[in-house]
């Protein structure tokens, strides 16, 4: 986990990191933060365990960090985050080292994790965005009824 590291610690990375967290100062919905990209990596994790997929865990974790690390931009001039983050990724997965084939498929799950009508769902792009969902705690939620997300994908219950 050596790469993941290098990027966490990376100064461009806490630099994404603290425009999300400006931009998400008074939101009322679910943070961009560590927690939720950290509760993706273990969830996608555990999915691909249960699966019995042959995805390297270090992929499944780069791609919960980065996957949402353009929201800043979403959020200053409407650009999608999925295609700013993949943007965004595709140098710093370079610089720490990731060979082209790691590239390629990171920067695919990391462009596609809010697609569910694209994904395989046995594959990196699909753990990824069934775990991104799952991350949520709508069935917890004190603003719950003011959120913008479809009922049908809101977490109201537990999910195993």
């Amino acid at each position: 986990m050596e790469k993941l590291n290098k990027i966490f610690i990376h100064p461009q990375y806490q630099q994404w990191l603290t425009k999300i967290e400006e931009h998400e100062k008074e939101r009322l919905f679910c943070k961009h933060d560590m927690v939720h990209f950290l509760n993706v990596a273990r969830i996608a994790y555990i999915l691909s365990l249960e699966m019995g997929l042959d995805i390297p865990k270090e992929y499944i974790y780069t791609v919960a960090l980065l996957h949402d690390i353009g929201k800043y931009k979403q959020y200053e001039d409407g650009t999608k985050h999925s295609i700013v983050s993949a943007h965004l990724a595709e140098g710093l997965l370079k610089e720490v080292g990731f060979d082209s084939e790691a590239i390629s498929n990171i920067l695919e799950a990391i462009e596609n994790h809010n697609n569910l009508k694209r994904i395989d769902e046995k594959s990196l792009v699909g753990i990824i965005c069934k775990a991104d969902k799952m991350s949520r705690e709508c069935h917890s939620c004190d603003v719950n009824g003011q959120c913008y997300w479809d009922k049908d994908l809101k977490n109201l219950q537990i999910r195993v």
